[in-house]
């Protein structure tokens, strides 16, 4: 379960900006990844953006209860271009370690299509993996940036948007869409002010194993949802708490720092 749960922060963030250059930013946030109400992993998010390119780093480790039994952690690089409505990666870089393992993978993209990647140690095809073909691979992004938003408010358009994704090996669309307005209130989260929920749709298109229960899961629960916040003034929105029901408890990511 520590595993996934690094998986799932690691995947685990438009609307138009002016033709100006936008005020440069340099933004960290920090979460607390918990499970069933226990703290298993700490996540710290680096955003720079100049007004033309953006870079992207987190960096995620297991911690509290989850340290115990396990060991682990990930890291994820991404740099691109900032001048459109939404962030536009060109380069991604992750790599994790667990229990002693470590898998790295990078993708280039030119255009929002996928001009290379690889993976190590390379997945290893079998019958039920579905493959992935080239069509696939036009008109995506990578997940870190994904979840990064801009737009001038809170509002409901910020949910609605289908984000399509590649990690190097998987290849799957999130689809949001816009639940409620909502309140932060809590003094021990990093953030307390309006918010908007989301509901979160996984949708499988190629690259994963057809057994695989993890993806089985996620693409049949209803019970995902993602806060957005402001990020200060910038313009820019990130998640404040993502929610994901599972058999152990709820898996769950709180923003504890923001600073912009």
């Amino acid at each position: 379960m520590i595993r996934t749960a690094l998986a799932l922060v690691a995947a685990l963030a438009p609307l138009s900006l002016s033709a100006a250059r936008a005020a440069p930013v340099d933004a960290r946030a920090s979460y607390v990844v918990t499970v069933g109400g226990i703290n298993v992993a700490m996540v710290d998010i680096d955003l720079d953006d100049d007004g033309a390119r953006y870079g992207l780093e987190l960096s995620a480790r297991v911690a509290g209860l989850g340290s115990v039994v396990a060991s682990g952690s990930a890291s994820a690089r991404v740099s691109g271009t900032s001048t459109g409505a939404s962030l536009q990666s060109q380069s991604f870089a992750l790599e994790t370690r667990a229990n002693g393992d470590v898998f790295t993978a990078s993708v280039g993209y030119e255009g929002r299509n996928v001009s290379a990647f690889q993976v190590q140690p390379p997945v290893t095809d079998s019958y039920d993996r579905v493959p992935l073909e080239r069509a696939h691979l036009t008109g995506v992004g990578d997940f870190l940036s994904a979840f990064i938003l801009k737009g001038d408010g809170l509002e409901p358009g910020l949910c609605q948007r289908t984000l399509k994704i590649f990690t190097g090996v998987e290849r799957f669309d999130i689809a949001l869409g816009f639940l409620d307005n909502d309140e932060a209130t809590s003094p021990r989260t990093g953030y307390q002010g309006p918010l908007v929920a989301c509901s979160l749709d996984y949708r499988p298109i190629s690259g994963h194993f057809e057994s695989s229960e993890m993806t089985n899961y996620l693409a049949q629960t209803s019970r995902m949802i993602l806060w957005y916040a402001p990020l200060g003034q910038t313009g820019y929105f990130i998640p404040y708490r993502v929610i994901i029901g599972t058999s152990m408890g709820d898996l769950s990511m709180v923003l504890t720092r923001a600073e912009s």
